[in-house]
């Protein structure tokens, strides 16, 4: 899973990120644009902050899943020790969902709603993100689709895929925490 993250890490955010560096005008307001700010913050902390008992319960039910079970933690492996669960979810945080909402909420969303329009925009990201989901539990794909209607919006309302980055991460790791716990004590 380390290679895995490391690649997902260079290809999904190094890589743009760079291609903007390298290639744009105005890197620092083309990253802005694209969500790499803090935006409406006096909007997106309370929405963020009411957003997450929700995304730690969807990781809770999510958790009871037999089909979610079977495929979380992805490197199971981490669930030896407090500290290898510690390293590998802060991992995941910074080496996957952060790429993911960078592209998916900021470069791909954020800058197509003033050349396409909100909804179609909202549609894009949340149909290709919900697509990336196929292979994984049909109750994930489903969640995923609600899910990149609601982070879209979130990301549209406050500017920046910062909130969506912290309600996506803490509905994957909360479901990850939980099954660390059941597996350790056994059902929750």
């Amino acid at each position: 899973m380390r290679r895995y993250f490391l690649l997902f890490f260079a290809l999904v955010l190094a890589l743009p990120l760079t291609l903007i560096g390298l290639t744009a005008d105005r890197p620092l307001e083309t990253l802005a644009a694209a969500g790499w700010t803090l935006g409406r913050s006096g909007l997106g902390l309370p929405l963020t902050l009411v957003g997450l008992p929700v995304a730690v319960l969807a990781g809770l039910v999510g958790s009871r899943d037999p089909a979610l079970q079977r495929m979380y933690p992805f490197a199971k492996a981490a669930c030896r020790t407090p500290l290898v669960f510690a390293a590998y979810e802060l991992s995941y945080f910074g080496l996957y969902y952060v790429p993911w909402e960078s592209v998916f909420r900021g470069l791909l969303f954020l800058p197509l709603i003033p050349a396409i329009g909100l909804v179609p925009a909202l549609a894009l990201q949340t149909a290709v993100s919900t697509l990336l989901h196929l292979g994984h539990p049909d109750s994930e794909v489903v969640a995923a689709a609600g899910a990149g209607l609601a982070f879209g919006l979130l990301a549209y309302l406050t500017g920046s895929f910062i909130y969506p980055l912290v309600l996506h991460a803490s509905a994957g790791i909360s479901t990850d925490t939980f099954l660390y716990l059941r597996r350790r004590k056994g059902p929750l």
